[in-house]
């Protein structure tokens, strides 16, 4: 009686004991970190909120896409770094490449204006001219006669030649053989160009003015006819007339020529002319002055220059020989805005 007894009593305190440590398992299984957490993951003191499986797991692209144009953050994404977010949604309608900034480094070109080259003629007979070289000034051009023969526009804009003054008359019966054929190619090669005529002192202005209009077309977009007065000792024509008369002659010229162009002509001279004719006449005309030893402020003092002829020993690619050189007396924004006026 008293085995059996026994038996039963060990058997119970067996199941009691057994109980007792399956709970104590589990309670240390709870506390234990899993085995699959990795040190980069940082586990919130505060309870984590559900979220959608589906917002987790996106691919960062359509994460920032939904941040930018869905209107407010949700809570459970604040951990994203700021300067991912963009503050101001833009309209759908618009597309990327709208919303780029132009670079502030590029100028735009403006519209309708010319394409100005640097300067890079060679002079045979170079002037240092010092502080007031031509070289100073933004835009070169030439001017050209029978004498340069066949040009090669092309190229001697490429050198620097931005504008031309083309001879086109002298006297009353004269026309250069080359007028025609130089102002279609001036055009035709991006060139600014203008026409001038030799004035002849043994025919009347009348008929000089007749002459030239004649043979020069009226073409808009032009420069100003110009007016080529000097003394010229190879001329068959030996007459000099007084001041006056002078004065006179240029102006019953002048005066058709801007009737019928309807641009005031240039006046181009040289210094013995001027000297003998021109000084603190025509205040209302603009000059185009040859100086090729010295600045125009010292060899014409007092007066005002639109073009300046600072070498009749110019070297250039697109020229045989020797061609006179040419400069405006302006900015390259001045050239613009003057050519624009005509």
């Amino acid at each position: 009686m008293r085995v059996p007894c026994v038996l039963t009593v060990m058997l119970t305190c067996l199941v009691l004991a057994s109980c007792g440590s399956s709970s104590s398992l589990d309670d240390l299984a709870i506390q234990r970190p899993s085995r699959e957490t990795t040190s980069s993951v940082v586990r919130p003191r505060d309870p984590v909120p559900q979220v959608d499986v589906r917002t987790v797991t996106s691919p960062p692209v359509h994460r920032q896409e939904m941040l930018a144009w869905a209107g407010p953050v949700p809570e459970q994404t604040a951990f994203i770094p700021p300067a991912t977010i963009i503050a101001v949604p833009a309209p759908p309608e618009k597309t990327v490449a709208q919303l780029i900034p132009v670079d502030p480094t590029m100028r735009p070109a403006r519209e309708g204006r010319m394409q100005i080259y640097s300067r890079r003629f060679r002079d045979a007979k170079p002037i240092n001219f010092g502080r007031a070289s031509p070289r100073k000034l933004a835009v070169h051009g030439v001017d050209v006669s029978r004498w340069q023969g066949d040009v090669d526009w092309v190229n001697l804009r490429s050198q620097g030649a931005n504008f031309a003054y083309i001879k086109a008359t002298d006297g009353g019966d004269h026309m250069d053989p080359m007028f025609r054929t130089n102002w279609r190619n001036t055009k035709e090669a991006g060139l600014k160009r203008g026409a001038y005529h030799f004035f002849y002192w043994c025919r009347t202005a009348g008929e000089q003015a007749d002459w030239f209009i004649r043979n020069v077309p009226r073409e808009a977009g032009a420069l100003p006819p110009a007016i080529d007065v000097e003394w010229n000792g190879e001329s068959s024509c030996k007459r000099r007339p007084s001041r006056e008369v002078v004065l006179e002659k240029m102006q019953v010229f002048m005066d058709k020529l801007e009737k019928h162009y309807g641009q005031r002509p240039i006046i181009y001279t040289a210094p013995d002319f001027y000297r003998d004719n021109l000084k603190d006449a025509f205040p209302n005309y603009h000059f185009w002055l040859r100086a090729v030893a010295e600045h125009p402020s010292k060899v014409y003092p007092g007066r005002r220059w639109l073009f300046w002829q600072y070498s009749g020993s110019g070297l250039s690619h697109g020229v045989d020989g020797r061609i006179d050189l040419n400069v405006f007396h302006g900015s390259e924004d001045e050239w613009h805005d003057w050519v624009t006026a005509r």
